[in-house]
């Protein structure tokens, strides 16, 4: 082949390379879907959506996606295209099920059907990865339901509720009874975990996928009057980490996925003693693990501020990087986008959402200036593309 003919082949690879890198490029969206669980309020309707610009950290104002009561916590189907949420339907708390549309080029939710709860309503829930049960926490009732799915992602009926019995009583007044609080599966989906806060205890259950049925399988105890709320499994599958609303604590836990076994490794504080009794209350809300499992992050309301973690997977030991204030009030929630580089954390009583970046060696937080009105926010759910 002639120099020309070497020469014109190159410039035709590179201008062919070059023009489907600018395709791909210009395909990868620059937002994220961010959609807001709300309480109930005067200021607040149902779910709100904005964008959070994947580059800057700047969020667009929410708007209300759809009207329904007190649509606390949500769930994502695994394919992205329909949004659950534990909320009130025709005044009996249910879990409700919308698809996920768009609409003049925007993202709107379509109802598309809801099943009573029971036993006081649902606190939480969780979806399982192949888009078929969904599993809830009521705090109320202290139980743990179970709900079949079917192929359009409706829900079909509820499977099972199950009483959790013997408070730990550690905590007069907050331990009298079982209060459920989270609900969510293993990595590899063959068991259902439930902290529940009056038993000082994360429930274990085995799953039976099929049926769409939990079975006992045993317990993770934590120390006496520490009130477990919610827990988040690290990305290698090994570890678990359970925030504890009472003790405003974190403890680690080694996790044995082959018996479905947790063994705790350390309990440590998110708010020094010193700090916490200058607050008039003080609990912890949520806990996030970093996509790259370094870090862990964990919010105290009254102190207002996420305790950010680094986390070491030779000890399974957590040190202290900071703790930043939220630039609001009460944060009920908080999320971690997908990509690891932002941090939404919701303020309750402000009606606030704030952006805060993070920084991809140490961990730490800077607040990004992009805060936005949100009505009484207390869940934050990413929309994975």
């Amino acid at each position: 082949m002639s120099l020309k003919r070497i020469v014109a082949a190159s410039t035709t690879a590179v201008i062919v390379t070059a023009a489907a890198f600018c395709s791909s490029a210009a395909a990868e969206p620059e937002t994220i879907n961010v959609w807001i669980g709300t309480g109930r309020s005067e200021f607040s309707k149902g779910i709100y959506h904005c964008l959070l610009n994947k580059k800057t950290g700047i969020l667009t104002q929410p708007t209300l996606a759809a009207e329904t009561d007190g649509p606390g916590f949500l769930a994502m189907h695994p394919d992205s295209n329909r949004l659950y949420a534990v909320c009130t339907v025709d005044k009996k708390p249910s879990v409700a099920a919308w698809s996920i549309e768009q609409e003049n080029g925007r993202a709107v939710l379509k109802f598309l059907n809801a099943v009573e709860v029971g036993d006081g309503g649902a606190t939480h829930l969780s979806i399982d990865r192949t888009g078929k049960t969904i599993v809830t926490a009521q705090y109320g009732g202290g139980s743990t339901a179970v709900f079949s799915l079917n192929s359009d992602g409706s829900l079909k009926e509820r499977t099972q509720l199950i009483e959790h019995t013997n408070p730990s009583k550690a905590v007069p007044g907050r331990q009298d009874d079982s209060h459920a609080h989270w609900a969510g599966f293993s990595p590899d989906q063959r068991f259902v975990f439930v902290p529940d806060l009056g038993l000082d205890k994360v429930v274990i259950y085995a799953f039976d996928a099929e049926k769409s049925k939990l079975s006992a399988h045993g317990f993770a105890t934590l120390p006496p009057g520490s009130g477990p709320r919610h827990m988040k499994f690290h990305p290698s599958g090994k570890f678990a980490f359970v925030l504890n609303e009472i003790a405003v604590t974190v403890t680690v836990f080694r996790y044995d996925a082959s018996e479905g076994r947790m063994t705790e490794i350390e309990t440590i504080p998110t708010v020094p003693e010193d700090q916490k009794i200058k607050e008039q209350a003080i609990s912890t809300s949520e806990i996030r693990v970093h996509p790259n499992g370094q870090f862990v992050y964990a919010a105290n309301r009254g102190h207002d501020t996420i305790s950010a973690f680094r986390f070491d997977e030779q000890t399974g030991k957590l040190s202290l990087i900071e703790r930043e204030h939220i630039r609001g009030a009460t944060p009920r929630n908080f999320n971690v986008d997908p990509s690891g580089h932002w941090l939404l954390a919701a303020g309750q009583d402000s009606h606030t959402l704030a952006s805060f970046a993070i920084n991809q060696s140490n961990g730490e937080l800077t607040y990004n200036r992009s805060n936005v009105v949100a009505p009484t926010p207390i869940c934050v759910l990413f929309q994975h593309e």
